[in-house]
C-alpha cells in the first residue's frame, strides 16, 4: 500500500508561444544531470543529456512515423477504409507552442521490495509541440532524476489526430563513442540468450554467434539489441537504456547505426507488420536512461519503478513473498517428464480417455512424488510447492500450432487433486499452480476465469504461467502490443481472484510490479534451466542485475547443488557453470520476492549445512546496499531483512573471479553481530570442483573488515545476526 509521507508539487512556469527557437533546459534536483530540448531545422524535436557536465546522449531525434490501418488482400495493401496507404510523420515540421516545468517529491512504500521506502524525486519539463501544416499536437514529457531520465510521448484528444497507426518510433539515443556494451540479440520472441560483452562496433560481427537456438525466436537486425541495455564508456560512465510502464504498447528494442553509434527505437510489430494502434488520448511507455559514474548506482536506482503508477490493488494483504520448492528441475534435467504416456500421438481435450492408455512411468507430477516435495517443504519451512505437468495434454502440446492445448483444470489419472489439497493443507504448505499456454493466448483467455476460480476454490494463491513456442494466433509475436495487452489482462484478472503471477516467456518487466504488486516474478531472460541445456556463461549472473533486473525481479530459480547433470540423468551431459557458494549468493544478488530452491530434495540432503543459508535467507527487505559492482565481473550486495536487525550479504563473480574487501560500516554502531560465512574453498573450481565450500563463523561489528576471495564462477554468502554483548 502506498503512503505519501512527504509530497509537494508546484508549477514553476507555464507559457504558450507560437514559436520558440531557443533550447529548453532542465536540471535534476541535485544538478548532476541536465537535459537540453530543442527544435532543429525542419521542425525536428531533439533532446540531449549531460551528466556532471559530460555528454551522455548527443542531440537525438524524437517522434514517430505513422501509416494507415492496413490489411492485405489480392488487390494489395489497403487501409480499413479501402483507401491507399499513406505514411505521415510525427517527427518533423513541429513548433513549440507551450511548456510547463514542475517538481515532485514523495516517499512511498512498496508492498515488497529491496527497500522499505522509495523516494520519487524529479524535476519535469513538458513541451507541447504542434505541426504547423497539420495542426496535430504531441506532448513530450521529461522527468529528470539525479540518477537518470524518463521521457514519454503524449497524444491529447484532438480533431486532426484520433487514431494512430504506428509505422515506427523515431526516438534516437546518440551515444558519444564506441562504448563497451553488455547485450543480447534483438528478438521479437525471446530474451533467453547469454550476454555478449563487446564494443558497439563489434555487435554486427558477433551477432550470428550470439543468436543461439530457442523454442521461438525472431531476430530482426544484425545490429539490433534488447533493452535493458548496459554500457560503459571509456571515460568511466555507466549508461543503461530501457523503458518503464509498458502498457498498451509494443516492446521497444534498439537498432544500432554502428558507423555513428546511434541507437534508434525499434518496436515489435503486430501480425500485419505495423508497430501499434492507439486512440487519443494516449501515451507511450517511458523511455529511460540511467547514468552514473559508479556502477553501484545503476543497481540501486528506483527510476523504473518510480515512473510507474501507484498500486491499483487496494487490499494487498494477500500478496506474500514466497520461498518454494517444486517438481520442475527433475523434468528440466530429463530425469522425469511432464507427460503421462507415450501411447497418444495427439490429444483432444475433453475427448481423449487417459484410462485406456499405458503410463510410461516417468511422469513427475504423481501424487506420491508431489507429497514427497510437500514433506520436504514442511520440514524445512518453505511456503509452497510448484507442480508442473499435473494436468492433461502434455503429450501433444509443443510445436503444432495447436489452439486448444490445455484446459488448466483436468488432472492426469495419477494426480489426486483432493488428496494433494488435503495433504498440503495438513502440512501448512501451499501448492503453486502451473499454467503452460504453449503460446496459445486465445485458449488461455477462454479458460482464464475457470482456471482462476479453480485455483481459488483449491486455495492455490500463486500461478506460474508459461508462453513456450510461437504465439497463437499465428503471426503475432511475444512482445507485440496485442500480446502485451494479453499479459496485462491475465495479470489484472488474477488480481480479482487474489492470485499472484509469475510469468515465464512473457515480455520483460518494466516496473509494473509497483502498479500491480501481484506480479511477484517473471522469467523473461535466460534462467537456471539453461544450465541443464548446456550451461550459462559464468559471468551471466554478474550482468543480469544490470540488465534484466532493472525492470523488476526475476524468477531465476537458483540453488543448484549437483552441478554434474549426468548424475541426475545419464543422458544429459550438461554442467552447471557455478560453484555451490555462488548458488547461495544468488538469493541475495538476484533480488526477487519469489525464490525457488530449485534442486532435488535428495541433493539438498547431501549438503544440509550449506542448505541452511537457503532456509534462512529473507525475501523482503528494509534496506539494500550495493557494496561492489562491475558489470560482467562481480556484484556484492548487503540486504537487511524487513522488520529485523538481520543482514544477508551475497557476492557473485564472473570468469575472472574476485577478491572482496568488505567493510561492515552498514551495521549499527555499538552492536555485536555473528556472521556465518559460506564461501568458496581454496581449491574450488566451477568446472571440476564446484562443491568445495567452507562455512565459518566470525564475530563482527560496524568497524570490522573482511577479505574474501571468490573463484571464477564463484561467490560467497553471509548471514549476519545481532548478538547480545
Amino acid at each position: 500500500m502506498e503512503n505519501n509521507m512527504n509530497k509537494w508539487f508546484w508549477i514553476i512556469g507555464c507559457c504558450c508561444v507560437s514559436l520558440w527557437s531557443q533550447a529548453q533546459k532542465l536540471q535534476s534536483p541535485s544538478g548532476a544531470l541536465s537535459l537540453t530540448f530543442s527544435i532543429e531545422e525542419g521542425g525536428v524535436p531533439t533532446y540531449a543529456l549531460q551528466y556532471k557536465g559530460q555528454a551522455v546522449v548527443k542531440p537525438s531525434r524524437l517522434g514517430f512515423s505513422l501509416t494507415g490501418n492496413t490489411r492485405k488482400s489480392e488487390f494489395g495493401e489497403q487501409t480499413d477504409g479501402g483507401e491507399e496507404v499513406e505514411s505521415s510523420s510525427l517527427a518533423t515540421g513541429f513548433k513549440l507552442v507551450g511548456q510547463e516545468e514542475s517538481s515532485f517529491d514523495e516517499t512511498w512504500q512498496p508492498v515488497w521490495g529491496e527497500t522499505k521506502d522509495i523516494r520519487n524525486y524529479y524535476n519535469e519539463l513538458a513541451v507541447t509541440l504542434e505541426q504547423e501544416e497539420t495542426k496535430r499536437k504531441m506532448l513530450v514529457r521529461f522527468r529528470l532524476y539525479d540518477d537518470g531520465i524518463g521521457f514519454r510521448y503524449e497524444f491529447p484528444e484532438q480533431p486532426d489526430l484520433t487514431y494512430l497507426v504506428i509505422k515506427e518510433e523515431e526516438t534516437e539515443f546518440a551515444m558519444t563513442g564506441d562504448h563497451i556494451a553488455f547485450w543480447i540479440p534483438g528478438d521479437y520472441d525471446t530474451q533467453e540468450y547469454d550476454y555478449t560483452t563487446s564494443r558497439l562496433s563489434e555487435i554486427r560481427g558477433l551477432m550470428q554467434e550470439a543468436i543461439t537456438p530457442n523454442a521461438s525466436q525472431t531476430p530482426f537486425s544484425p545490429t539490433g539489441v534488447q533493452t535493458s541495455l548496459m554500457m560503459k564508456t571509456d571515460d568511466g560512465l555507466y549508461v543503461n537504456i530501457h523503458e518503464a510502464a509498458l502498457v498498451n504498447f509494443a516492446c521497444m528494442h534498439l537498432n544500432l547505426d554502428d558507423e555513428n553509434f546511434v541507437f534508434k527505437s525499434w518496436l515489435t510489430p503486430d501480425a500485419n507488420g505495423t508497430k501499434g494502434n492507439l486512440q487519443t488520448p494516449a501515451h507511450s511507455p517511458w523511455r529511460t536512461i540511467i547514468v552514473s559514474d559508479d556502477a553501484r548506482n545503476i543497481l540501486a536506482s528506483n527510476l523504473t519503478l518510480n515512473l510507474n503508477e501507484p498500486s491499483k490493488i487496494d487490499d494487498t494483504s494477500w500478496i506474500k513473498p514466497t520461498k518454494y520448492v517444486g517438481v520442475w528441475w527433475e523434468m528440466i534435467t530429463g530425469k522425469s517428464e511432464w507427460s503421462y504416456t507415450y501411447d497418444l500421438p495427439s490429444v483432444h481435450i475433453g475427448k481423449t480417455d487417459y484410462s485406456t492408455v499405458k503410463p510410461h512411468g516417468k511422469h513427475g507430477a504423481t501424487t506420491a512424488n508431489v507429497k514427497r516435495y510437500i514433506d520436504f517443504a514442511a520440514t524445512h519451512g518453505f511456503d509452497a510447492v510448484l507442480v508442473e505437468g499435473w494436468n492433461i495434454g502434455w503429450e501433444d502440446w509443443f510445436g503444432n500450432a495447436k489452439d486448444y492445448v490445455f484446459d488448466f483444470v483436468t488432472p492426469y489419472p495419477d494426480f489426486d487433486l483432493d488428496e494433494i489439497r488435503a495433504y498440503a493443507k495438513s502440512k501448512d504448505v501451499k501448492v503453486m499452480m502451473h499454467h503452460e499456454t504453449s503460446g496459445s493466448v486465445r485458449n488461455y483467455e477462454r479458460h482464464l476465469d475457470q482456471a482462476y476460480q479453480f485455483m481459488h476454490d483449491n486455495d492455490y494463491d500463486a500461478v506460474k504461467s508459461g508462453y513456450v513456442g510461437n504465439i497463437i494466433p499465428r503471426g503475432e509475436y511475444h512482445y507485440s502490443q496485442w500480446i502485451n495487452n494479453h499479459y496485462q489482462y491475465a495479470l489484472e484478472k488474477a488480481a480479482k481472484y487474489k492470485i499472484m503471477v509469475n510469468a515465464h516467456e512473457a515480455v520483460r518487466p518494466t516496473g509494473l510490479s509497483r502498479t500491480w504488486p501481484n506480479l511477484i516474478g517473471n522469467e523473461s531472460a535466460r534462467g537456471t534451466e539453461y544450465q541443464a541445456f548446456g550451461g550459462n556463461k559464468p559471468n551471466h549472473v554478474t550482468v543480469l542485475p544490470f540488465t534484466r533486473l532493472v525492470g523488476g525481479p526475476m524468477d531465476y530459480t537458483p540453488g543448484i547443488f549437483e552441478m554434474d547433470i549426468k548424475k541426475i540423468n545419464p543422458n544429459n551431459q550438461s554442467h552447471v557453470n557455478a560453484t555451490l557458494a555462488n548458488q547461495l549468493a544468488l538469493y541475495v544478488t538476484m533480488y526477487s520476492p519469489l525464490q525457488m530452491a530449485a534442486d532435488l530434495p535428495e541433493n539438498y540432503e547431501r549438503f544440509m549445512d550449506a542448505f541452511q543459508f537457503i532456509k534462512d535467507v529473507a525475501l523482503d527487505w528494509d534496506n539494500s546496499i550495493y557494496l561492489e559492482a562491475e558489470p560482467g565481473e562481480y556484484v556484492t550486495v548487503a540486504r537487511k531483512a524487513k522488520g529485523t536487525s538481520t543482514w544477508f550479504v551475497g557476492s557473485v563473480a564472473g570468469e575472472k573471479g574476485h577478491t572482496s574487501k568488505l567493510d561492515f560500516g552498514f551495521l549499527d554502531p555499538g552492536k555485536k553481530y555473528l556472521a556465518t560465512i559460506y564461501a568458496d574453498a581454496k581449491d574450488a573450481n566451477y568446472k571440476d570442483n564446484p562443491q568445495a565450500y567452507t562455512i565459518s563463523k566470525k564475530t563482527i561489528t560496524s568497524k570490522s573488515t573482511l577479505k574474501l576471495k571468490s573463484v571464477p564462477g564463484g561467490g560467497y554468502a553471509i548471514h549476519i545476526e545481532e548478538v547480545e554483548r
